[in-house]
């Protein structure tokens, strides 16, 4: 709920701090004191956009702070995790919320003392608060949220699920429908050019590694006769070291070793193995040499071979692999065609299977909607009445779709006749005033459990009525404020008025800081609410206001008493007197 509302420069305002409470905040004051800049100051706070005339005559900027304490109630549970997706940390439990406006019309945000977009402050302001007034505001403006409204009245949550779940499971299949077909029609356009691939490569039949052995085997094939010349001189060369060459003269020179010191004895094992490599040396090269006769013939062929895979490199390469894996996937997309029909028709059994289930879902949300839509037009008409609105009808219209869509068959319009003989109009088309403010205040009334709008404020709910009336529209904001809400209500009929749980004043002085006017706020409580009272019915200085004032705070208080002490239906109010 909203704990604290700071103004300053804005205006008529200058500094003005508005401390709000749970339950139900009245303010009150004479025409032209500021009343309804708070609530305009509120509306700014919560992404309204900003306009430079706001700014009070001589001053840098108006500023303009809010604290919300999201505590621990269900409504609260709720804004702190729509804060929390929007990346605002919340994790005292507070949200501070500030804008600054320049007269030059640009504006800055924070929101616990980050910086922050003006669009995050309209977000968080959908789930903040709701104003009823000349501000559009309200939650229950949006036809998105009169369908939510409308299937928690209903109690449509499980039938609201299934529609959701049947829906994404038939757009899945005909996602996958559509893709397999465009995969298919894709598959015809190309196939000759597949099927080339799969034939051209399966000719040369390239292996992994080929393209390296070949270039090697051509490398020695080009320089047979230098490889054999080279290898037969080495093969001469180990044969006189290892004959009368340095090895045999090694082989004297150790014996004679041997006999002076026999420690050197060891050393004829590295003899004879010297020995031995140079023998098998020689032999290796030996056969090498006699087989490294050129080949023109064989030659001929590694190249054309060589030549083969290069052009399939250069077509579907880089490399080996690189071919035939292009051979695999146009393989694999070929055998597309043979399979495709077939998935096809298995996935069209699933979609039509899908779509009946789909469509029992939506008739059975469609069902329950009929029944809420009924039982909600009737408790909200049962209460206009009494809230002045005389000759006006509420209800909720379920109009088909030709397409349905995840919210099920049809969509959900909030309409209102505010006069016989008049087009129902839905609520987003209604103009601002006391009887669509009176409308939400009776919707808010009977959707006391549904609607998750922690604050609600109203601040021409009292246009064109008076008497019994004003009592009946205080007992029903008193209602709604203690349904687990705050309710913050501008009003100068003293019937509401004397329903207020925190009551607080707002007067102008003629002459305020720099010679400009200026409002300032109190709050009134004991004697000085009764003179307040007084006064908002005629004279506070007359004793029969003061005795009258008393009597309606006195009646308040017991009617406040006996609808907290006995629940009832929402949608009923205690008759007028």
């Amino acid at each position: 709920m909203l704990t604290e509302l700071r103004v300053r420069d804005l205006a008529v305002i200058a500094d003005v701090t508005l401390p709000l409470q749970p339950g139900l905040n009245v303010l009150t004051g004479e025409t032209g004191a500021g009343k309804s800049m708070l609530v305009d100051a509120l509306a700014l706070l919560l992404g309204e956009r900003a306009s430079a005339e706001v700014v009070r005559p001589g001053a840098q900027k108006a500023v303009v702070e809010g604290a919300f304490d999201l505590g621990a109630h269900s409504h609260q549970s709720l804004v702190r995790r729509a804060a929390e997706s929007l990346g605002v940390e919340a994790g005292d439990g507070m949200l501070v919320i500030k804008r600054e406006i320049y007269p030059e019309g640009r504006s800055r945000a924070w929101v616990n003392g980050s910086p922050t977009a003006v669009g995050v402050l309209a977000q968080l302001g959908a789930v903040l608060a709701d104003l009823h007034g000349q501000h559009e505001t309200q939650s229950l403006l949006r036809v998105d949220a009169q369908r939510d409204i409308l299937d928690a009245f209903s109690g449509a949550e499980v039938e609201r699920a299934a529609v959701r779940d049947g829906w994404e499971r038939l757009h899945e299949l005909e996602r996958r429908e559509a893709d397999l077909r465009a995969k298919q029609d894709e598959v015809r356009r190309k196939a000759d050019y597949l099927r080339h691939v799969v034939e051209e490569i399966g000719r040369v039949a390239p292996k992994v590694g080929e393209d390296e052995s070949l270039e090697a085997e051509a490398r020695r094939l080009a320089h047979a006769d230098d490889l054999g010349r080279l290898s037969r001189e080495l093969v001469q060369t180990l044969e006189t070291a290892g004959g009368g060459g340095g090895l045999a003269r090694a082989g004297k020179l150790l014996a004679s070793l041997e006999r002076l010191d026999p420690a050197t004895t060891q050393w004829r094992e590295l003899l004879d193995a010297a020995f031995a490599n140079v023998e098998e040396l020689a032999a290796t090269a030996r056969t090498y040499a006699s087989g490294a006769d050129g080949d023109p013939g064989r030659l001929d062929a590694v190249e054309q071979r060589r030549d083969q895979l290069f052009r399939l490199r250069q077509k579907y390469g880089p490399s080996i692999p690189d071919v035939l894996a292009a051979r695999d996937a146009s393989a694999h997309e070929l055998e597309l065609l043979d399979t495709a029909d077939l998935d096809l028709r298995a996935i069209a059994g699933q979609r039509e299977t899908a779509a009946a289930e789909f469509a029992r879902a939506c008739a059975a949300l469609s069902a329950k909607r009929e029944t809420g839509a009924t039982r909600l037009a009737h408790e909200v008409n049962a209460l206009l009445p009494e809230l002045g609105i005389q000759d006006g009808t509420f209800a909720a219209r379920l109009q088909p779709r030709t397409a349905y869509h995840a919210f099920g068959a049809e969509d959900v319009t909030f309409e209102v006749q505010f006069n016989a003989g008049l087009e129902a109009r839905p609520l987003a088309r209604v103009a601002s005033g006391g009887e669509l403010s009176r409308l939400m205040l009776a919707l808010k009334v009977v959707l006391a459990a549904q609607d998750a709008i922690p604050t609600l404020v109203f601040d021409e709910v009292d246009q064109g009525i008076g008497g019994s009336v004003g009592g009946s529209v205080g007992e029903a904001l008193s209602r709604v404020a203690h349904a687990g809400r705050q309710a913050l209500v501008i009003t100068h009929l003293p019937q509401i008025a004397v329903y207020a749980d925190h009551h607080l004043t707002i007067a102008k002085e003629s002459t305020g800081r720099e010679g400009i006017a200026t409002s300032d706020v109190r709050i009134v409580s004991g004697e000085t609410r009764v003179r307040e009272i007084a006064r908002m019915l005629g004279d506070a200085d007359m004793g029969t206001a003061v005795r009258h004032a008393e009597e309606l705070l006195r009646t308040a208080s017991t009617r406040s008493a006996a609808t907290s002490e006995t629940p009832s239906s929402p949608a009923r109010l205690r008759p007028r007197r």
